[in-house]
């Protein structure tokens, strides 16, 4: 599904580089739900900046399907983002002046592919994330939980291939948190969808099915939750976090 090979992105300032990114590689399975994590400054952001190509890799390759992003031109690489890749990030982003149907129905608008297969879609995710009830109410109306699990569905609308989550529980209580990996859970789940995560909280992360580490620009280390419950994982995450600290 995705796969990231020898990526580098260095900035320049002044006459100083500073090289974020140092040869990251890794995969994404259809299907699967994968997460990102590192101290800050371990370049997780400018990763999935790069993956939506919408900040330049200076060198490797980013491949969505069969489809090498690098190499498409800026109206394919729009077409890429509105159909192809869903986004959710941590401030929602959703829009004040519409009901949470019409948010996520807004992807579809902006590609103008409305239709009534993509209205029936709007309401068959609102069903699945338990927000059915809500649907004509606005943003200011609803609370953070609501308002995310409204994001994840505006992400799904036009079926993608990814969905891309940038701390997407970085501004929520633990409860609400939950709600949203819930609703993460149920997106792979009942939809088979595939999720990239950026995230600091070992708890979300702790619901994948893997997690990716980084550290000073470079995989540090690669876990994965296989059958041990989510707390042991947990623990596991946390175990790996202490000893890059104690390196």
């Amino acid at each position: 599904m995705l796969t990231v090979e020898n990526l580098h992105k260095s900035y320049q300032v002044g006459k100083t580089t500073y090289e974020v990114l140092k040869g990251v590689s890794l995969e994404v399975a259809d299907g699967e739900f994968v997460a990102v994590m590192g101290p800050s400054g371990s370049g997780k952001t400018t990763l999935l900046n790069c993956i939506s190509c919408y900040i330049p890799a200076n060198e490797g390759s980013i491949r969505l399907g069969e489809t090498e992003l690098a190499r498409l031109d800026e109206d394919a690489l729009a077409q890429v983002r509105n159909k192809k890749l869903g986004f959710v990030f941590q401030d929602f982003l959703l829009l004040d002046g519409l009901t949470v149907r019409q948010n996520i129905l807004l992807p579809a608008i902006i590609g103008e592919s409305i239709s009534q297969q993509a209205e029936e879609r709007a309401d068959q995710l609102c069903e699945v994330f338990g927000i059915g009830r809500i649907r004509e109410k606005y943003p200011a109306e609803i609370s953070g939980g609501e308002k995310q699990r409204t994001a994840v569905a505006r992400a799904l609308i036009n079926h993608p291939l990814l969905i891309l989550a940038d701390e997407p529980t970085g501004n929520l209580d633990s409860k609400s948190s939950r709600a949203v990996i819930s609703t993460f859970q149920q997106a792979q789940e009942s939809l088979n969808a595939t999720i990239f995560m950026v995230t600091h909280d070992s708890f979300a992360a702790s619901f994948c099915d893997r997690v990716v580490i980084l550290r000073d620009g470079v995989v540090w280390q690669v876990l994965s939750k296989g059958a041990q419950p989510r707390e042991n994982f947990q623990d596991q995450l946390l175990d790996a976090i202490r000893e890059m600290g104690k390196e």
